[in-house]
């Protein structure tokens, strides 16, 4: 299992009391997961899984198209055929807009330039298929870029808030980044996963569009890391072509209307925040006091909430 990321939440099940229990599965393997729905029986089921790296997804298009695409249709008639009244949540994905320009919503073309997006593209209007087919209730969450401390070090705004205490620490002298000019919508993951939560306890399922509004460049992201930590970005950051895309997305922005009056959305940390954030804790990883804002942020902004900084 690959627990990293909820290892603070498990228990031993031979733990009086324990709730969480895993499974094993694999999104290639269709008799797995008809197993699983079968002997779980889930209420909810949050579809999370894919092959999620889009610069990846262009060196391994055929695995990317099988997991995140099929992968779901594989979950999708598992639920169909057991028949259990299961609501699904599908993690869509912003990058399905693609080249379709900003603010982007529910309605907007969905113009993928990736491996990755086609999938999510194919993932998301399968869940349409099978609520409007079979009355499957599933729900296309689509999330624009949500971070937090917990981000893959392999993305770009974990790359740049790893790289601060490293090179602080004088082990790593530059960071080398692809395109600095695209620019996307950043929120801060916690809230965005509480938000699916209530998209599964609407009364009738649609698709939402979850994002601040805002937008900034990867420019500017690196710039406000860097001199949060008192450093300047520009002799430090360098770009290597080895990281740039075949296809990219210029400008991701989301319209949030129908979330905000359906679901009551609306974004606490904005972007200034979420780099503090982010690179208190990658600070704090390397052992180095950080400067603590990010802390006092989420303090004052969600005080005796579950979620830290770490």
């Amino acid at each position: 299992f690959n627990t990293e990321r909820i290892d603070h939440i498990y228990v031993d099940p031979h733990v009086p009391g324990a709730g969480l229990y895993l499974h094993y599965g694999d999104l290639s393997d269709s008799s797995n997961l008809t197993n699983l729905v079968y002997s779980v029986r889930p209420d909810e089921i949050y579809h999370l899984a894919a092959q999620s790296h889009v610069r990846v997804s262009f060196e391994m298009p055929e695995y990317s198209g099988d997991i995140t695409a099929l992968g779901t249709v594989r979950i999708l008639e598992s639920i169909r055929k057991s028949g259990i009244k299961c609501r699904f949540y599908q993690a869509s994905s912003s990058e399905m807009f693609g080249a379709s320009p900003p603010p982007q919503n529910e309605e907007t073309d969905f113009r993928p330039m990736s491996p990755y997006a086609c999938g999510k593209v194919m993932a998301h209007w399968t869940a349409v298929n099978y609520r409007d087919g079979y009355g499957v209730f599933a729900v296309g969450g689509i999330l624009f870029n949500h971070e937090s401390p917990r981000r893959g070090e392999t993305f770009v705004t974990r790359k740049i808030t790893r790289a601060i205490p490293e090179i602080l620490l004088g082990k790593q002298p530059y960071l080398y980044l692809g395109n600095l000019d695209p620019r996307r919508d950043w929120g801060y993951a916690p809230e965005y996963v509480e938000t699916m939560w209530a998209m599964l306890q609407q009364d009738v399922p649609r698709n939402f569009v979850i994002g601040t509004g805002e937008t900034h460049s990867v420019r500017e992201f690196a710039e406000e890391a860097f001199s949060y930590a008192g450093l300047d970005w520009s002799k430090y950051v360098k770009t290597d072509p080895h990281y740039f895309r075949p296809n990219e997305v210029e400008s991701l922005q989301a319209d949030c209307g129908r979330a905000r009056e359906a679901l009551g959305w609306e974004p606490v940390v904005r972007f200034r925040d979420l780099v503090r954030i982010m690179v208190d804790a990658d600070m704090r990883k390397a052992g180095l006091g950080p400067p603590g804002e990010g802390d006092r942020i989420l303090e004052s902004k969600y005080p005796g909430r579950w979620w830290k900084g770490d």
